[in-house]
């Protein structure tokens, strides 16, 4: 997959487009991206292309709400994107300018001078540009003008559900692990760099791998969860815990630590992510370190059993 920073120096053949933030690249974004892969292979010589903004466009026009948690850092987007043979990925930074440009010249400058659209593929709830004037049947219109095919998908189901990103931060935020990955159709993932923590893990015989991820990375409920840890192409079980560790820190910051099993290298500095399996039990403060590391095997009991 091809990524563009920007609109400069962009050579696409016959591009079919899609526009959209993708946070979370969720089952809902799934039918349309297939669609995209579909349609671009049904074009002569045609190419799939992504659309899509950082920051999230929610942090521009709403710059006085708390920040919109992220189902996905922008490497994360990255690559989930690329298992959907996307052949083109644009990233375009959202400014206030972008905002406030009319959907019909976003058409005009953007899809149809720079990028050349032949098929515009877009999600049934499309809106864009100011006011999010850009909806199904303007573009109707524009289509029309410009002479490139329009096609409109219909809302994604599950279990009657609607999915939406919105949705999925709710469930992720209660800890609602099955919900979550119900909903985007693999399991969430959150990655960072390994960096260096106290020690405490280490000194009652559970090391951990502290992650220190993105600033706006949205993060589930506190507590233990069974996860899945990535570590240069290899998977390894873990249990990771979210919170402020009440047994052993006063400090109410909140720290990510996974203990990975059967692994004992240096990771220090490296990238690495999890996957979440299964929410084990809340954060909890503990009478003292015997109480913490008797839990804590009785987590790894519950992990094993979660895995057969």
């Amino acid at each position: 997959m091809n990524v563009y920073f920007g609109l400069d120096d962009i050579r696409i053949t016959n591009p079919v487009v899609t526009i959209g933030s993708f946070d979370g690249v969720h089952s809902g974004h799934a039918k349309v991206l297939r669609n995209l892969y579909e349609s671009a292979v049904q074009q002569p010589s045609g190419e799939s292309v992504i659309i899509t903004f950082e920051p999230h466009p929610r942090e521009v026009l709403y710059p006085l709400e708390k920040p919109v948690g992220l189902l996905t850092t922008l490497n994360e987007k990255i690559e989930l994107l690329s298992s959907y043979k996307i052949d083109n990925l644009i990233i375009l930074p959202f400014t206030k300018e972008l905002a406030a440009m009319p959907y019909t010249d976003f058409v005009k400058t953007v899809l149809v001078d720079k990028i050349g659209v032949k098929t515009l593929v877009v999600g049934y709830d499309h809106h864009f540009g100011k006011n999010r004037e850009g909806n199904y049947d303007v573009l109707k219109e524009s289509a029309q003008l410009y002479g490139f095919r329009l096609k409109q998908e219909n809302a994604y189901m599950e279990n009657a559900v609607n999915v939406s990103s919105t949705k999925i931060r709710k469930a992720l935020e209660l800890g609602d692990v099955p919900t979550v990955n119900k909903l985007l159709g693999y399991r969430y993932i959150i990655s960072g760099e390994v960096v260096h923590g106290e020690k405490i893990g280490s000194s009652i015989g559970f090391p951990t791998a502290n992650i220190q991820v993105a600033e706006r990375k949205l993060l589930p409920a506190t507590g233990v969860y069974a996860v899945e840890v990535h570590i240069n192409g290899k998977n390894y079980a873990g249990i990771m815990n979210i919170g402020t560790r009440p047994t052993v820190s006063t400090s109410g910051v909140q720290t990510i630590e996974v203990h990975i099993l059967d692994f004992a290298d240096d990771i220090y500095g490296k990238e690495i992510s999890v996957s979440l399996i299964a929410r084990i039990r809340g954060e909890r403060k503990f009478d003292n370190k015997e109480e913490l590391q008797s839990q804590l095997h009785e987590d790894i009991k519950h992990l094993y059993y979660i895995l057969n």
